[in-house]
């Protein structure tokens, strides 16, 4: 790649990179009900953060306290690497006949839909260091945005009525049954994202407890 030596600023970094990251100089507002959040989900050839590469990458957006369905986000990669035991899991197989761009593209469109957003995600974790990773190969530096988990702000619910095991890690599918979600395109990172925007929004209506309510009051819940 030609277009920067390493660990050059924003501004000598691809044109790209440099639109996203001056949506960070807008102040993200304080009220949760003003802020955007994007709800998103990666599905991947498998768990290995040096090994695995991102098959998809699908995401809604929140905002005014409503999930925007209108404005939703979803892209294939194109694989060198494939695992036939994953595809038990997600159903992407080599061969479906969706568009398929590469990592690089894929990330520009993500960086472009996801701006200075709050993002969230299940096991928020693993899909933020997959993606830093795919931004590495591509000699770019990590995500700037901050970022939400569902699972921990479940976990910190169920604290405060003392009905939970501490040390137990909820899975998607556990969350959605307690909360009645329907598990629609379930192992799809598109239909994954929309659950996890379903449980994040009974999740604020749990937390977020007056209008005044802030993202600094969301984070302490985390």
């Amino acid at each position: 790649m030609k277009w920067f030596k390493k660990n050059r600023v924003d501004e000598e970094l691809p044109y790209f990179w440099q639109n996203y990251a001056k949506s960070f100089e807008e102040k993200i507002p304080e009220k949760i009900s003003d802020i955007r959040f994007t709800v998103f989900d990666t599905e991947t050839t498998g768990f290995d953060y040096e090994e695995d590469r991102i098959l998809s990458i699908g995401a809604v957006r929140v905002e005014h306290q409503s999930i925007e369905i209108s404005d939703n986000f979803e892209v294939f990669l194109k694989q060198i690497k494939f695992n036939p035991e994953t595809v038990k899991i997600h159903g992407i197989i080599q061969n479906e006949k969706f568009e398929k761009i590469s990592e690089l593209e894929a990330l520009k469109r993500f960086l472009s839909y996801i701006q200075n957003s709050v993002l969230v995600a299940h096991h928020a974790g693993f899909d933020i260091k997959m993606l830093n990773k795919a931004l590495k190969r591509n000699s770019l530096p990590k995500l700037k945005n901050k970022v939400l988990d569902t699972s921990i702000l479940y976990k910190k619910t169920r604290i405060v009525t003392n009905l939970i095991d501490r040390d137990k890690v909820y899975t998607l599918d556990e969350i959605a049954e307690a909360y009645n979600i329907e598990l629609t395109d379930r192992h799809t990172a598109s239909g994954d994202a929309y659950i996890t925007a379903l449980i994040f929004m009974k999740l604020l209506g749990k937390i977020v407890k007056s209008e005044k309510s802030t993202l600094r009051h969301l984070q302490k819940s985390h």
